[in-house]
């Protein structure tokens, strides 16, 4: 025992210190190295570069941690020693800012460790010029590396990958805008896309290309026709050397489409393309790679009543259309699709002619008439002053509404404008046209209160012929509201004292209804008489005046105002 710890000289092993030892085993994940101590140290094979390299029997420096661990065993690494050795070297050759090789070791929180004979940090930030997502990738891997930091006092060094690239693409930048010129053609890897284009990396120089540089057709957004990490040959256009930066375009490594377009798609030629936008006002349709025409919506159809492109058409969809206009300056071909089917209006003439009566349902109500289909696409459209002989219509929704089946008569056909005018009251005889034979002054008629104004009450006769009763015809006593006398459906009896057949116009007077023949005949005298003033000049009977009927001064007054109210019938 004696002679063996003599030649096992354990006294000389002091903790700290970098000893030689003797491989004599390789095990699957660790190394046994006899340092000539009370026992064998092991070593985790991962501390050796090259695993493969290690023999049994070779010598080797170790690092001695511990003389005994908890198990009387030494405490030893390989590659403890390995640094130590090796920090004297760098400290003394190394400097920051110089260039060294290492190898990434492992992934640790914030960057990773790389082995420059000694163990350095590299901060994520400094690993490539975009920062990893993945770190692992980069472990086992042997690169060079720039020199950020040394604290020799904590045997610290930072390096960095990055500033390394960024030199070398600066370098390679600079050759590249000595080299690159406008006109010529580059691959390059698309670096990075956003809303306006997509930068190309030119191989360490970054060149922008703009979203209308893109394609001679229609993109709305780069990604829609590039990825990142596509190889794509693209067309120097402009380089600025001053401020390092190169515009790129796509669309001009191809001939432009709109050269001859004029020549390839003559007005009225059939064409056949793929919707490829809908827009509130038409469609975009692709009639080939880059060329576009817009079909818009009035040209979709003759008939149809198409409120967006989308209720007929759809994204993808094929579809033939017919040349309208080209535009090669504005890069604008207008397309109709209505245009392969003959137009039905061109008919309109024959199949509804003037005076032909026509059958229709009411499809819609505007303030000044009303519009009848007569077939799917061709309306008609009635006025309000062609709705009734006798009726003052103001709005048509006083005589129809929507959905009502209707018989009307052609009036007029203007086939160039798409217009059929219609008329409803001309399937009847005017009743005016013998009002003579049916009214006469002094006869006493029935009829119901339709309407009430400030100045009178009109009655509707037979034949929906209406007549007016004006406010001093109402009664012998001095009326001051109409409302308090009469009321909306009210059946009255009254005297016919104005005919106007001209003019569409009947006096009604209801206190006269009960005049005896000579009263009736004074008032007519009295009104035959007296020339009725104009409207702007006509007076209300004063209050309290004399009430007979067979007085002149009266009868001229009331009969004055009644003739001026007559002649605002019409208005």
């Amino acid at each position: 025992m004696e002679q063996l710890l003599k030649e096992s000289d354990f006294s000389t092993l002091k903790p700290g210190t970098v000893i030689n030892g003797t491989i004599i085993e390789v095990r699957q994940n660790e190394v046994v190295v006899d340092i000539r101590g009370k026992s064998e140290g092991i070593i985790p094979l991962n501390e050796f570069p090259d695993p493969g390299e290690l023999q049994v029997g070779a010598e080797i420096e170790v690092f001695l941690e511990k003389l005994e661990d908890r198990n009387g065993n030494p405490v030893v690494s390989f590659d403890k020693a390995q640094q130590k050795k090796n920090w004297e070297t760098i400290a003394t050759t190394a400097v920051e800012g110089s260039i060294v090789q290492g190898r990434v070791k492992a992934k640790i929180k914030g960057g990773l460790i790389v082995s420059v004979g000694v163990d350095a940090f590299m901060p994520a930030s400094q690993i490539d010029v975009t920062p990893p997502k993945n770190l692992e990738q980069y472990v086992g891997q042997t690169y060079d590396f720039k020199i950020l930091k040394i604290n020799p006092e904590r045997k610290n060094i930072v390096v960095s990958r990055r500033e390394l690239i960024e030199e070398q693409r600066h370098e390679k930048r600079q050759t590249l805008l000595d080299e690159v010129k406008p006109g010529t053609k580059r691959k390059g890897i698309v670096k990075n896309i956003t809303d306006y284009g997509a930068f190309v990396d030119l191989d360490g120089l970054d060149g922008l290309l703009h979203i209308t540089d893109m394609t001679w057709g229609r993109v709305s957004h780069p990604g829609e026709l590039l990825k990142v990490g596509e190889e794509i040959e693209v067309m120097i256009i402009e380089v600025d050397r001053d401020r390092e930066r190169v515009s790129l375009g796509l669309k001009q490594c191809t001939s432009n489409p709109w050269e001859n377009i004029e020549r390839k798609y003559p007005v009225g030629a059939r064409v056949r393309g793929k919707v490829v936008n809908l827009v509130a006002y038409g469609a975009f349709i692709e009639i080939e790679q880059g060329v576009e025409g817009l079909v818009h919506i009035s040209e979709l159809s003759w008939t149809k009543r198409i409120s967006k492109p989308g209720e007929v058409l759809k994204i993808g969809q094929e579809i033939d259309a017919v040349i309208l206009g080209v535009n090669k300056e504005e890069q604008k071909i207008s397309l109709g699709v209505r245009q392969l089917e003959a137009n039905p209006w061109d008919m309109v003439r024959h199949n509804y002619p003037v005076g032909a009566r026509v059958r229709g349902k009411v499809r819609n109500l505007t303030n000044f008439g009303a519009f009848v289909e007569l077939e799917e696409g061709i309306d008609g459209m009635v006025h309000v002053s062609d709705m009734s002989w006798t009726r003052r219509i103001t709005h048509p929704g006083e005589m129809l509404k929507k959905g009502d089946d209707v018989e009307a008569i052609v009036l007029d056909v203007d086939a160039d404008q798409q217009r059929i005018s219609l008329g409803i009251k001309q399937t009847q005889d005017d009743p005016w046209a013998e009002i003579d034979r049916k009214y006469h002054i002094g006869d006493i008629v029935e009829g119901k209160v339709t309407k009430i104004t400030n100045f009178g009450a009109f009655i509707e006769l037979e034949n929906e012929i209406d007549g007016l009763v004006h406010i001093s015809q109402i009664g012998e006593e001095h009326v001051e509201n109409i409302k308090n006398v009469l009321k909306l459906s009210q059946q009255v009896s009254a005297r016919v004292i104005k005919i106007d057949k001209e003019e569409r116009r009947i006096g009604l007077s209801i206190k006269a209804a009960n005049y005896n023949p000579e009263q009736l005949q004074a008032e007519i005298n009295a009104f035959d008489r007296i020339k009725p003033a104009p409207a702007q000049n006509a007076a209300p009977a004063p209050e309290g005046g004399n009430n007979n009927p067979a007085s002149s001064e009266n009868s001229g007054g009331e009969l004055n105002n009644l003739g001026a109210l007559l002649d605002k019938m019409g208005d």
